[in-house]
């Protein structure tokens, strides 16, 4: 996960797609717009654990006490490093926030790197000094009557589906659910189509000195048959390499 880290999620996704026998069109990222609050922070990666919260509905409180650390149990015991990913019921309002200073601080030390939810976050200047990245819809002032509903199962967030301990990759550009099967080669193939790229196409956009546009164009149309053929020839057997 260290090393996948090192590269944003684009470059994730360039190889996730050359290896995946999903339909790149629908599967795997975020189909709706989110926004990263946190990007200097860069990319992060970790396992899911996921939760559901309805901060409009102050009879969840009431109907489990107990919900927080019921809940904080259930983060804890999963494997880092993990990323929070909550639905929030009341979407598109944002009628109270799950997250704040003393969440983030609480899930930092129970090691989470940072939250993907499709409803509101509030301290933001102190989630950032807790170091808890957070892609959200919106900054909400209150927190009204948020508090864990349902943890441990399926969550859908700006459009995408997510199961619990799905690997995830995320920065300012969205987000990316690796399907379980898409792990094992996935560093491999984004490490390998950066390389491809760097190695291809990005050196004849750079090349120009003392060429005319018509043979720009033609170092550039040679540039990405040669991308083409080397990604063909690497991945033309999708899932068995």
């Amino acid at each position: 996960m260290l090393q996948l880290k090192r590269w944003n999620t684009p470059t994730i996704y360039n190889g996730w797609e050359q290896i995946t026998r999903h339909d790149r069109t629908r599967a795997g990222f975020n189909p709706e717009p989110t926004h990263d609050f946190m990007p200097h922070m860069g990319p992060m990666v970790g396992r899911a654990v996921t939760v559901v919260c309805e901060p409009s509905n102050g009879e969840h409180p009431k109907k489990n006490p107990d919900a927080w650390s019921e809940y904080r149990r259930y983060v804890a015991n999963v494997p880092g490093p993990k990323i929070v990913v909550v639905q929030d019921l009341d979407k598109p309002r944002a009628v109270g926030a799950f997250w704040g200073e003393v969440n983030s601080n609480i899930h930092r030390t129970l090691g989470c790197v940072g939250t993907i939810i499709d409803g509101a976050i509030r301290d933001l200047d102190e989630m950032n000094n807790a170091g808890f990245k957070a892609l959200a819809r919106q900054l909400c002032i209150g927190h009204a009557f948020s508090c864990p509903v349902r943890w441990g199962v399926e969550v859908e967030v700006f459009g995408r589906a997510i199961q619990p301990g799905q690997l995830i990759h995320a920065d300012k550009h969205g987000f990316l659910v690796v399907p379980l099967e898409d792990e094992a080669g996935l560093l491999e193939a984004a490490r390998f189509m950066d390389a491809n790229e760097c190695l291809t196409l990005i050196p004849a956009a750079r090349d120009v000195s003392g060429k005319t546009s018509a043979q720009i164009c033609d170092a550039i149309d040679d540039a990405a048959r040669r991308f083409g053929e080397v990604a063909h020839a690497k991945f033309s057997r999708k899932g068995e390499w």
